[in-house]
């Protein structure tokens, strides 16, 4: 079976725990049945993906086998990844979106792509990473007493993205640490209606609506002290073609949404990031990508 999942960008701003965009850069992986577990990586992180020990697709592959007659055959992986671990990109959405899916798969559970993405969401906590990697495009999705309820929308096709990357990770649970136990009623009043903006926006192609859309209030101004970035790249929205810039994720990256991608405005962004940036980061362009991991399986005949 071989799987493409794509990277995503999580919150988005003022959509909290809420919506996601799945981005045009992926985890490939192939697996196979075999005597003994093993997995060889190829890409960004490969040393860590590569490893057996801590690795959380195995985890989760091995998890949802867990007293399962067949149990959990081992499985010989193939992966090339680009997703940056630990960078606010879900990159531990991609991972276990794939242990279930082989888990669906090889442990001959026979899963439905509903039941795979109510699961996904379960074990990452929140809803919006699973649900955006595994259906594509800009997903706002909510997790409720029924199950996952996840609605999708694509973006414009000539809408493109910046992920200002830093050099060090940091672990999500960091910035949940940082958070607040309560809020105040405006700043939730606020959040709410730039969250409704904000899939309207999608859904409607109103990049003139982005730079509002995506100004926060519940997470952005806590974790800005871990995540400096942040303040730094804010002044780009509405200049250099950027229509809005929000952490991805719970951070430390930044994600920039491009009404297009032009050369020369990109040149000059590109600029002005690396002036306004404090330390050494990397850019990645890419695409908002349509298809999630569901359309993008393939299974040996």
């Amino acid at each position: 079976m071989k799987l493409r999942l794509p990277a995503t960008s999580a919150n988005l701003g003022s959509a909290f725990d809420a919506a996601a965009l799945a981005l045009d850069v992926f985890l490939q992986i192939e697996a196979t049945s075999a005597e003994k577990f093993s997995i060889l990586a190829t890409g960004r992180d490969a040393a860590a993906c590569s490893s057996l020990e801590g690795n959380l697709i195995r985890e989760t592959y091995e998890h949802v086998l867990e007293g399962q007659v067949a149990g959990a055959r081992p499985l010989a992986m193939v992966a090339h990844n680009e997703i940056p671990l630990g960078m606010g990109m879900g990159s531990s959405a991609a991972a276990r979106l794939a242990g279930i899916v082989f888990a669906s798969e090889f442990g001959e559970l026979a899963w439905s792509n509903e039941r795979i993405l109510q699961e996904a969401c379960r074990l990452e906590g929140h809803p919006d990473n699973a649900a955006a990697c595994w259906l594509g495009g800009f997903v706002t999705a909510v997790d409720s007493p029924n199950g996952v309820m996840a609605a999708r929308f694509t973006p414009p096709v000539a809408w493109q993205a910046i992920v200002v990357v830093p050099r060090r990770p940091l672990a999500t649970v960091q910035g949940r640490a940082v958070l607040p136990q309560l809020v105040s009623r405006v700043d939730a009043v606020a959040n709410l209606q730039r969250s409704a903006l904000l899939t309207a926006a999608f859904a409607q192609g109103r990049g003139d609506w982005l730079r509002e859309a995506m100004t926060d209030r519940l997470h952005q101004p806590y974790r800005s002290k871990l995540c400096p970035l942040l303040p730094q790249m804010l002044p780009l929205a509405g200049r250099c073609g950027v229509l809005g810039v929000a952490l991805s994720g719970a951070g430390p990256a930044v994600l920039l949404i491009l009404e297009s991608a032009d050369a020369a405005r990109e040149a000059e962004l590109a600029t002005n990031i690396h002036a306004l940036a404090q330390e050494p980061v990397e850019l990645i362009s890419c695409g908002l990508s349509s298809p999630g991991a569901e359309e993008l399986i393939v299974r040996s005949a």
